[in-house]
This record gives structure tokens, C-alpha cells and sequence, in this order.
């Protein structure tokens, strides 16, 4: 599915990764760069979210054909049903062999959601996902059912496990944090690292597994303009 995310007023990550995207990639890939090495040398191409495609932002089979794995079509369907992640950046290396899944948010509380799922059949195939992506990570007992609470952020880690394992595609997961945005709730660094550390906790989530595979990164919005910088 292509979602058509086009405003006039944008606000929150929205606004600023449409901005870092089609206004300073170089920033955003050069940090990239910096925290996962084995991209290092490596020239990262952004396909959503283009100025030039309406900021369209895509989910299940279509993100799939427009970083170029059609051929997982039939795979993704057996692993996940329909209406999973609406992801809110993808990129790939220009070598086609590397491929960038970003999730952003812009305060803590976005950080909570919950799984919509009401269809028997696709709530046991994101039970059976999940549960094989918790035992990836090695996670510890999780203090929570990871379709409750931090489902988003759950959903997130198990396309990552379908592409790296299933798949075996090279490919991470970024989730990309804005500290102080004034558009919508200002959010601290140490908002985001208290909240983040919580969030793993329950998971049961290490985060020695997230390792090169996953990374957090932090922009300040005061700074987008100049450069971008990671904490």
C-alpha cells in the first residue's frame, strides 16, 4: 500500500524527516555511516519520503517492490498479514545490496501503541512472528505481550528478522528519535533515553542483541539547519 502523506503544515518527525530527506541526506547518511561501519564507503540512495512522489510512505508488499525485493511478496504474506508497518523511511545502498527500514517519532508518547488485529488467523501469524523474532534477539522473559504496549517497535524488529533471516538480506533498522521539537510536545534527550531504557526493559530486550543490526539515533531540531548530530 502507498501512503500519500502530503500536508501543508506538516508536524513532529514527519515535518523534519521529510526535511532531512529530500534537504540534507548527506547529514543523515554520514551519521548512519559513523555508527554502522559495515555501511561505511558505501553511498546511501533515500526512496521515501520523496518531495517528488507526494511524501508517499509505504507498507506490506509495495515498500517490498520499491526497495526492489518484489520477489518476497509471497514470503512477507506467509510471515505477516495485511496492514503491517507503515514504514517512514527507506533507503538502500546504491551497490543494491544493503537496505535502510527508518521508524521516527518525535516524543515519548508516540511511543505507545497497540495492536489493531481482530482477525483470529492474523493475530496467531503476529503471535508466531513475534515470538521468533524474541527468540533472534535473545530476548529475556518480556514483562509485557509484545502486541501491547510497544507494538509499533515490536513490528518494527520482526520485518527486520524477516529480511536478515528469512530472507537473508543485509539490512538495519533505524530508529531515528527528535529531541526538542517545539511543533508539537518538546522532548528532551534525557526524556527520550529514560523512556527508551524503560521501553527495552519490559521488552526484555538487551540491548548487546540490537548491535549492528538496530540503532537509535538522536537529532536535535536546533541544529538540522547546520548539521546533524547524534548523542
Amino acid at each position: 500500500m502507498r501512503v500519500t502523506q502530503l500536508k501543508e503544515n506538516p508536524k513532529g518527525s514527519q515535518k523534519w524527516l521529510q526535511e532531512i530527506i529530500n534537504t540534507y541526506p548527506e547529514c543523515l547518511n554520514r551519521l548512519i555511516q559513523q555508527k554502522i561501519t559495515s555501511l561505511s564507503g558505501r553511498e546511501i540512495c533515500w526512496i521515501s519520503p520523496l518531495k517528488l512522489d507526494g511524501y508517499a510512505e509505504y507498507r506490506d508488499i509495495d515498500f517490498l517492490k520499491q526497495i526492489g525485493l518484489a520477489d518476497l511478496s509471497e514470503k512477507l504474506n506467509y510471515f505477516w498479514p495485511k496492514n503491517g508497518p507503515q514504514w517512514d523511511a527507506l533507503g538502500k545502498t546504491s551497490d543494491g545490496k544493503a537496505y535502510i527500514l527508518i521508524e521516527a517519532k518525535a516524543n515519548v508518547p508516540e511511543l505507545v501503541s497497540f495492536c489493531g488485529a481482530k482477525d483470529k488467523d492474523s493475530l496467531k501469524t503476529i503471535s508466531t512472528s513475534l515470538a521468533e523474532t524474541q527468540q533472534w534477539l535473545s530476548c529475556r522473559e518480556s514483562r509485557i505481550d509484545w502486541k501491547f504496549g510497544f507494538y509499533q517497535y515490536a513490528n518494527r524488529l520482526a520485518h527486520l528478522y524477516f529480511l536478515r533471516e528469512k530472507a537473508h538480506i543485509e539490512a538495519y533498522l533505524i530508529f531515528l528519535y527528535f529531541v526538542e521539537d517545539s511543533t508539537h510536545i518538546l522532548t528532551s534527550l534525557e526524556d527520550w533515553k529514560c523512556a527508551l531504557k524503560l521501553q527495552k526493559k519490559l521488552m526484555g530486550l538487551s540491548a548487546g542483541n540490537l548491535t549492528d543490526k538496530v540503532l537509535d539515533l538522536f537529532i536535535n531540531i536546533n541544529e538540522i539547519n547546520n548539521s546533524i548530530t547524534d548523542h
